[in-house]
């Protein structure tokens, strides 16, 4: 078994305090700082040098933290090589998904799932104010579904996989009657002089906003903002501004609101990707996990697509044992989206 002094050490790194190391997982402070301080010992080196109230990891801290990923990620694949000599039953999967996500892929993936692996636990979960990677990191979930954000881990992270799972373009939300209802597509530069929301998750929808008004050569003029997309609809159908709108996303019919594709050198784009511990991979329910994510992905593509100069969903093609190396999705938050018509 590895040490597991080593991975409270990764903790901290993850969250910078020793407080939090121990709340994720699930120890008392006192018992996080003696782990690290006997470690430390037996190791004869200094791991933890005091900053303030936090703690700062010394050179010697991230040079063993590279040698327990590598630990942690061969474990993984050993557990997963393991796991087809026993027979304990089909085995407990737990996923947590933002919420565009958990209704369009999720769920459709999990039925798939209980109809291949009947009598399997399962957990499912939006977790909206939880960091999702740190939750594969202490093990509370088995798969994340996320949208790479700066700050978020890179695609050649040593501790996690990335498996791109489909390309999301985003539409415009506009209410009836607005002079773009009646189009069959617009370019976002057009759309220059509206009043805008701040619509949905701003740790990626609004940086997506912000980033793709910029390549289009103009600064939103944000006047309002709401996170659930009921409320952003509420809010359109009211004429106080308009809203980028993930294809996934849906609002109540109830509203008289227009969902209008956008065109052009600009269309804003974000990239849903399935993301486990690196070397879990293999794990069988975690493979068929993310096979069934995939071919949810494929079959949301299908539903969503649009015509008339409208980008369609495009679901990542290749095999899910190769990790994606374009899965951050950087160029979609970065100076210019990729067009993807």
């Amino acid at each position: 078994m590895i040490d597991p002094r080593l991975q409270t050490l990764r903790v901290l790194a993850e969250t910078g305090t020793v407080t939090a190391t121990a709340e994720s997982l699930h120890l008392t402070p006192s018992t996080v700082s003696q782990q690290l301080r006997r470690l430390s010992a037996e190791l004869n080196v200094r791991l933890l040098e005091p900053e303030g109230r936090r703690v700062r990891l010394t050179p010697a801290a991230r040079t063993l933290i590279e040698h327990a990923n590598v630990l942690h990620a061969q474990w993984e694949r050993a557990a997963a090589d393991l796991a087809a000599h026993r027979n304990n039953g089909p085995g407990e999967l737990r996923i947590t998904s933002v919420a565009t996500a958990l209704g369009a892929l999720v769920v459709p993936a999990m039925d798939r799932l209980l109809s291949r692996h009947p009598g399997m636990t399962y957990y499912i979960g939006e977790d909206p104010e939880a960091d999702r990677f740190r939750m594969l990191l202490t093990r509370e979930r088995d798969i994340a579904v996320v949208i790479p954000a700066p700050g978020t881990p890179p695609s050649d992270d040593e501790r996690f996989e990335q498996h791109l799972l489909l390309q999301e373009p985003q539409d415009l939300l506009v209410p009836r009657g607005h002079r773009f209802a009646g189009r069959a597509a617009v370019e976002l530069h057009e759309a220059a002089t509206e009043a805008w929301l701040r619509a949905g998750d701003p740790r990626d929808q609004y940086l997506l906003l912000t980033s793709a008004c910029a390549a289009a050569g103009f600064s939103p003029r944000v006047t309002h903002n709401a996170v659930d997309w009921s409320a952003t609809a509420a809010l359109v159908a009211g004429g106080h501004g308009i809203c980028l709108l993930p294809r996934l996303a849906t609002f109540p019919q109830s509203y008289e609101l227009v969902r209008v594709p956008l065109t052009g050198d600009v269309v804003p784009t974000r990239r849903l990707v399935g993301c486990v511990r690196r070397g879990a991979g293999g794990t069988p329910l975690i493979r068929d996990g993310l096979r069934a994510l995939r071919e949810a992905a494929v079959e949301s593509g299908e539903r969503t697509a649009v015509g008339a100069g409208g980008s369609a969903i495009r679901p990542e093609a290749t095999g899910l044992e190769a990790t994606c190396a374009d899965a951050t999705g950087r160029d979609a938050l970065g100076p210019a989206p990729e067009r993807l018509s």
